[in-house]
């Protein structure tokens, strides 16, 4: 029924305190471009976003506090309008940048779109809309309407709104059903939080800074087609088996062996929930125990066996697992992990509509809400992976030799699954060479030719040549190359 305001959901409250804290202004818009060609009928294209925003009540929708509470307002009517410029190419990069700025969380519509005129039959459409009315899946479907609307299309009516689901979930918190996944977070999450430990370049700074950056890189097809088979064999899924490998990755840079990954999920189980502008987007908390001593098949079992049960829990708001934990709460960080992985789906970009071709512009995203984000696509050509670092923790150099390792790691992954953690390589031929030839200027040609050579031809390499300098300490015990050389022929005979 119709009211004054209504509750939010569990991810709006949380998208309201995350907007309000200390850098926290942009880091929850959700920015995007594309490049229209053709003839554009502007009047249109205003014409559909103001019916898209008469259509659906989460983009007429404001926020405010009553009694100590989050609520959401609906207003009947919003002014909109399209702010149109005309601009170069390059004019058009400065635009995209300063597009984005904080929203009014009070004000609505929290959407904005600005057109870029950049030659004749060409622009920019930058749009912005914050996390709190909006996830990937809203997107879609902006985008789906918009273009129908364009066309002059009527569109079925919508049964039920974005407030119905808040309300319905506030209802739902006192199920059966939730307590009973309430118990499985609660029981998952049992004993000592761990906190992911990885090596820095830069010391933690005491309030979590989002500044970011991106790093894209690529699993060659030959390695990805292998992974799909490793999958198919273990009947799991890509998404497991690239878990199973991002968390032993993070095993071998912190030396832990509890880890949690976040996962984002689309949180929309109800067929109805499907068409709705608004955010759904759940966080599922995947705890794992990689160990040296489990063979990757072995741990690909486990990393199964949680994320199902995972997914089973899925509609328990990651919000109210937060609260229940009664976590310290520590300002450098995010809470329960610092860290994400997602599998996309690849979907093609470019689309027509009556005379108009639309592709995605390049836009840079200098935000990240974690220390690490892992995202990876499946393409073609292979799976593509991204890497969102914090730029106040990382150097791009670090985040390049972490993306190689992971490479490295996934090729050991497909040839020698049976193999414990521990064994599995994920050092580079070059880093090889660096540690055996020390870091002086020897050319990555050289390096290469030299890297089939065997272990044993360098230790007798350096024994000829520093006979008496240490090769080998373990505990109390040390051993010169000389040493070392004479016992390894020793056995050798033996």
């Amino acid at each position: 029924e119709e009211r004054e305001y209504y509750p939010v959901s569990s991810a709006q409250k949380r998208m309201y305190v995350l907007s309000h804290l200390e850098g926290g202004e942009v880091s929850y818009n959700m920015p995007g471009a594309l490049i229209i060609e053709g003839s554009l009928d502007k009047k249109r294209l205003e014409q559909a976003f103001r019916q898209l925003i008469a259509r659906h009540e989460a983009l007429r929708t404001r926020f405010e506090m009553v009694d100590g509470e989050v609520i959401q307002r609906i207003e009947s009517g919003v002014a909109f309008s399209v702010e149109h410029v005309q601009a170069s190419e390059e004019e058009t990069q400065q635009y995209a940048q300063d597009f984005v700025r904080a929203f009014d969380l009070a004000q609505a519509p929290l959407l904005r779109v600005q057109l870029v005129e950049t030659g004749p039959e060409r622009h920019v459409m930058l749009y912005d809309m914050h996390h709190i009315i909006s996830d990937g899946v809203t997107e879609g479907i902006i985008v789906q309407e918009f273009s129908q609307l364009y066309e002059g299309k009527e569109l079925p009516p919508l049964r039920i709104q974005y407030k119905d689901y808040a309300v319905w979930q506030h209802a739902d918190m006192q199920s059966e059903r939730l307590r009973e996944q309430e118990s499985y977070w609660l029981n998952t999450m049992a004993g000592d939080i761990p906190v992911l430990d990885m090596p820095t370049d830069f010391a933690r700074p005491a309030v979590q800074r989002l500044e970011g950056a991106r790093l894209e890189f690529a699993i060659s097809l030959e390695d990805s087609e292998q992974l799909k088979q490793l999958a198919a064999q273990t009947g799991s899924t890509l998404y497991m088996v690239l878990l199973a490998a991002y968390s032993t990755l993070l095993h071998k840079y912190s030396g832990q062996e509890d880890i949690i990954v976040g996962t984002p999920i689309a949180g929309r189980p109800h067929a109805e929930l499907e068409s709705l502008v608004g955010v759904f987007l759940n966080t599922l908390a995947i705890r794992n125990y990689p160990s040296g001593d489990k063979t990757f098949l072995d741990y690909l079992q486990e990393v199964k066996e949680h994320a199902l049960s995972a997914y089973e829990h899925q509609e328990y708001p990651f919000e109210e697992l937060v609260e229940k934990l009664n976590l310290t709460r520590d300002t450098s960080r995010n809470a329960l992990f610092d860290t994400m992985f997602e599998l996309k789906t690849f979907e093609q970009q470019e689309f027509e509509l009556e005379g108009l071709t639309f592709k995605t512009y390049p836009t840079d995203n200098h935000t990240a809400k974690f220390d690490l984000t892992l995202d990876a696509v499946e393409q073609p050509e292979g799976i593509l992976c991204s890497l969102e670092y914090s730029t106040a923790l990382y150097k791009p150099e670090t985040i390049a030799r972490l993306a190689q390792h992971f490479t490295e790691l996934v090729r050991a992954i497909t040839l020698h699954p049976q193999q414990p953690l521990a064994a599995l390589d994920m050092v580079t031929v070059e880093e090889k060479a660096q540690i055996i030839y020390g870091f002086g200027d020897v050319g990555v040609s050289d390096v290469t030719a030299e890297a089939g050579g065997l272990f044993h031809t360098y230790v007798e390499e350096q024994t000829q040549l520093i006979p008496d300098h240490v090769a080998v300490v373990y505990e109390e015990q040390q051993l010169t190359y000389r040493t070392l050389n004479e016992r390894a022929n020793q056995l050798a005979r033996r």
